[in-house]
């Protein structure tokens, strides 16, 4: 974790800033009407991303219509060595969308259209701003729906998913964006426009699309995105499961996974999250329980009821203390509102919270959730839990109150240890929300100098100025030149192979 009251992003560079009457002049005959946002006040609702704990005023931020209006921007910042930072709906949790003093802000708002319905090939291509469950509204009366749904589905983009690579409850089964990813469109930062995928399940040659996927914004600019769609379960029902303890919970995920189950979807809260999220939803979760496991199975109607009584059975023999199984889709959509509104629910109950997002491996469930009970008790800070058990994505929610001095400062160090413990224990920095600069200050205790490195050549081979989103996911930024760069950029046509405009 970073500390609010360090140096979170390289030191501006002055020379742009005293440039910036001149910048908006050019960045006006590039995106006319009110597509330039200059004034102070206005700039403001442009400061900060989900990890509100930051915050910093963009040099000028410029919303876009067109991808044209992108390749030109981008090639117009690269000649005048001005810095870029992709905005989506600015929910990310890390700071991926962190704004720089000297740099512009690219909001991709207006990228709000869906371009095409494709259900011969089962896929749907939309602009990078349409939202993910826009995705599947457009859909789900033909019996279709997309299947990654974090639970910020509402508002954050598509766009925002692929660079983030996001997941949510259905993961499990049906996998991140990566696993439902088949093709984007790509303006680098000359400029220059590129498809990678298409409709095709695959495609020959380098897997470029696997490299930007997850690439927090450091690569190029998504222009469009084309998803692939599934048919809608005939049948699909959750349990809610209570246990006395996490480590229950915890060794029933386990032996379901033991089983050869792969559920729908798999989720754990502990007893903070399921009283704030019961209060605000009341979706009929119990309350006298310390540990809760909401399971859905799916598939043809005989397997499902053959899948529910095996689930409840397993469940029993790791000490449930309580099962319901919904009846009826209404009350499935119900026991599941409340996981989607935890992280909204929590915030009714403390000032601010940081929500963490780690990967560990499932049988440390037990042994984790333990540590941080300690590490809780440690640091004087309340934790809720709140995670994709089946897949063992953490999302710890610590409460803190920024105004009580030195709390921040104690939720940050509670979250670095968090994180540490997840690299200890096998597990990764992070599962969906990304690195950006919440987590970057700790890629060391993953990644070796050689690793990193290794990553900072790729972004390299598609940034060699270092423009796009600097101060994000690296610990320590080197000039290209220092890494020993690969010269692949030889001429406009960099992927020779690849369809462009």
């Amino acid at each position: 974790m970073c500390n609010a009251h360090t140096m979170l992003m390289p030191e501006p560079d002055a020379s742009v800033i005293a440039r910036r009457a001149e910048i908006i002049r050019e960045l006006k005959r590039i995106v006319p009407g009110e597509g330039v946002i200059a004034e102070q006040e206005a700039l403001r609702a442009y400061e900060c991303d989900g990890l509100t704990a930051y915050h910093q005023l963009p040099l000028i931020v410029v919303l876009p219509e067109t991808t044209v209006q992108i390749s030109r921007l981008l090639r117009y910042c690269k000649s005048q060595g001005v810095k870029i930072v992709p905005r989506g709906a600015g929910t990310s949790l890390s700071g991926g969308a962190l704004p720089l003093a000297d740099a512009i802000t690219v909001g991709l708002g207006k990228f709000n259209r869906l371009l095409d319905i494709d259900y011969a090939n089962r896929c749907v291509t939309a602009q990078p701003g349409v939202t993910n469950l826009a995705i599947t509204q457009a859909v789900e009366g033909d019996g279709f729906y997309y299947a990654p749904d974090p639970s910020s589905q509402i508002a954050c983009t598509i766009g925002g998913n692929v660079a983030e690579n996001s997941g949510g409850v259905h993961c499990l089964k049906y996998g991140l964006t990566t696993n439902n990813l088949l093709g984007i469109e790509l303006v680098l930062m000359d400029g220059e426009i590129i498809r990678l995928g298409g409709k095709h399940l695959d495609a020959g040659g380098y897997d470029l699309m696997g490299i930007v996927t997850g690439s927090e914004g450091l690569l190029g600019i998504i222009t469009e995105v084309t998803v692939r769609i599934l048919p809608k379960p005939p049948t699909a029902r959750a349990l809610l499961i209570g246990f006395e303890s996490s480590r229950a919970a915890g060794d029933c995920v386990g032996a379901i996974i033991a089983a050869g189950i792969i559920p729908g979807g798999m989720e754990m809260m502990d007893r903070p999250a399921i009283r704030a999220t019961e209060d605000f939803v009341h979706a009929g979760y119990p309350l006298d329980v310390e540990a809760l496991l909401i399971v859905e199975l799916d598939g043809p109607e005989v397997e499902v009821d053959f899948l529910v009584a095996r689930v409840e059975a397993l469940a029993r023999s790791a000490g449930a203390v309580s099962v319901r199984v919904s009846e009826g889709e209404e009350q499935r959509l119900l026991f599941w509102s409340g996981r989607k509104a935890a992280f909204g629910a929590v915030g009714r109950i403390s000032p601010d919270y940081f929500c963490m997002d780690g990967t560990i491996p499932r049988h440390k469930l037990p042994e984790v959730l333990g540590r941080v009970a300690e590490l809780s008790r440690e640091y004087g800070l309340a934790v809720a839990n709140v995670f994709h058990a089946g897949d063992g994505n953490l999302h710890p929610l610590i409460l803190y109150d920024s105004n009580v001095p030195g709390e921040l400062e104690a939720a940050e160090e509670f979250g670095a240890e968090i994180l540490k413990l997840c690299v200890e224990v096998g597990g990764v920095l992070t599962g969906e929300h990304g690195v950006g600069v919440e987590k970057r200050d700790l890629m060391g205790t993953m990644f070796s100098e050689e690793d990193l490195n290794q990553q900072q050549r790729v972004k390299c081979a598609f940034d060699p100025a270092q423009l796009l989103n600097p101060g994000k996911v690296f610990p320590t930024l080197h000039r290209c030149a220092e890494l020993g760069r690969v010269h692949i950029h030889q001429g406009a046509n960099r992927f020779p192979d690849l369809p462009r405009f």
